[in-house]
């Protein structure tokens, strides 16, 4: 909806689109969500239902689903915004949905089922109130997780505390892809992995960017339906790799040799 807002130091009416979040907040910033899917035909109406009513749009990257993925996101919601991904892997489709976003803000969302989209309203609230990153986390106070081995648990405690040896972050949680930040931080943060590693990558690289970070209580849920293509061996190595590379680049050194960049559109949108 519309309103009009009077500064105090002006007699004149600024037209501003806001969007009412809360009783006590309106913002307005468009919010874009990138949920990035490959077979999650099953879970997307479980996605799609916990969504807020007032974010701006809907930014479905398809990984080359062989089922009704995309069939389905359409029949949930109509002016849902699809990618066909080119390439492969979580960060490709991340990358490729950032390229596709027109919202001020962006919120990154699985599609398992594993996130709760009524969450987004926190991680507006902080990036509104000054942050530049919105980082989840499953183990900051008032978070929590049903979907983790205890091996994957002390891996990613081990991995979250060499993240915060090494760059000098304050990080409760590592590997977690529910995450929100304002657009422009893509001016700052070059992205150049495919893999899972990405959430990682991210992490690191705003912290090194000098942005600041604002971590959101964040639980995540069990999948709903299907199995989940992570590796807790393979993508812990590659998530390792990450970090131990990332500290012998110079700030600014990755920018200059990136393969792709994410402004510039990738994969077709329809």
């Amino acid at each position: 909806m519309s309103s009009f807002l009077r500064p105090a130091t002006s007699g004149r009416e600024i037209s501003a689109e806001y969007r009412a979040i809360t009783s006590h907040l309106a913002i307005t910033p468009p919010v874009s969500v990138v949920i990035p899917a490959m077979n999650e035909a099953e879970n997307l109406p479980y996605v799609f239902k916990t969504l807020p009513d007032w974010i701006h749009e809907v930014v479905l990257v398809d990984g080359n689903s062989t089922d009704d993925t995309v069939r389905v996101a359409r029949e949930l919601r109509p002016d849902v915004k699809v990618v066909k991904q080119v390439g492969k892997g979580k960060g490709d489709a991340l990358i490729s949905g950032f390229a596709a976003c027109t919202g001020d803000i962006i919120v990154m969302v699985d599609a398992d089922g594993s996130a709760d989209g009524q969450e987004i309203v926190s991680y507006v609230s902080a990036l509104v109130g000054g942050a530049d990153f919105a980082k989840g986390s499953r183990f900051a106070n008032g978070g929590g997780t049903d979907d983790m081995t205890t091996i994957r648990r002390l891996g990613n405690w081990a991995l979250c505390a060499l993240v915060n040896r090494k760059f000098g972050a304050r990080y409760t949680d590592l590997c977690y892809g529910y995450n929100a930040f304002w657009r422009h931080c893509l001016d700052k943060v070059t992205l150049d992995c495919t893999g899972f590693e990405i959430e990682t990558l991210i992490n690191i690289r705003v912290v090194k960017a000098g942005l600041r970070v604002q971590e959101v209580p964040s639980h995540e849920y069990l999948r709903i339906h299907g199995v989940s293509n992570l590796n807790a061996v393979r993508d812990g190595l590659r998530v390792l790799r990450v970090i131990l590379t990332e500290k012998g680049v110079r700030r600014g050194a990755r920018r200059r040799a990136a393969s792709f960049s994410v402004n510039v559109p990738r994969g077709e949108v329809s």
